[in-house]
């Protein structure tokens, strides 16, 4: 596995270049079996921003996801990347910095950006997420914030480059029939956009591994 280092250096300079973008993205988007409406729109879409947080443990490099509670207003129960919505003065990757502090309680000063990846539009909720890239030096201490986050678990880069951890089930969503495709980690499915940020940077990494 390469160490992390010099994966931070490759990633810096990949992400100057076009990103999958899109099409990487797309490859993890359910798709439904029968037409359906969405009433968001690209043009009134709710910044916000995630984190792919990377650190350095036992020869691999990891990153967080968490559980979201049922108490926080969008994506019950849902896997996500942390992050949340931007507030009025910010940096799109001061949001993503902020909120993995306030959701997990990774100090910001700790917290490098690399880079940010290609936005996403969720037709669902109307948010637009940006992506973004970071690391820190060792494995951190998480203090999860029990409003937002039901829990946290980690996977590897290892884990997310593994085809054999990317399936696809059939579901029934809103009574609707939809093929999902989602990553399998331990006992956790990641899905939806969460899948496709996740997507795309396993095709950035693709690229530079």
């Amino acid at each position: 596995m390469i160490d992390i280092n010099t994966l931070i250096e490759k990633l810096r300079i990949h992400c100057q270049d076009d990103l999958p973008g899109e099409t990487a993205q797309n490859k993890m988007l359910p798709k439904s079996r029968v037409d359906v409406t969405f009433p968001k729109s690209v043009e009134h879409a709710i910044p916000s921003a995630v984190l792919i947080l990377l650190y350095p443990y036992k020869n691999d490099i990891y990153f967080i996801l968490t559980k979201r509670t049922n108490e926080v207003q969008h994506h019950k129960g849902q896997i996500s990347l942390p992050g949340g919505s931007w507030e009025n003065g910010e940096h799109l990757h001061e949001t993503a910095i902020r909120e993995t502090e306030e959701e997990i309680g990774i100090p910001a000063n700790k917290t490098k950006i690399i880079c940010e990846l290609t936005p996403l539009f969720v037709k669902v909720t109307g948010y637009m997420i940006h992506p973004f890239i970071g690391y820190i030096t060792e494995k951190p201490n998480i203090t999860p914030n029990p409003n937002e986050v039901n829990n946290v678990f980690t996977a590897s880069i290892s884990e997310l480059m593994d085809p054999v951890n990317q399936l696809t089930e059939l579901w029934t969503i809103r009574k609707f029939p939809v093929d999902v495709p989602f990553f399998q980690f331990g006992e956790y499915k990641v899905w939806g956009a969460t899948a496709m940020i996740l997507s795309e940077f396993r095709d950035c990494l693709g690229t530079i591994l």
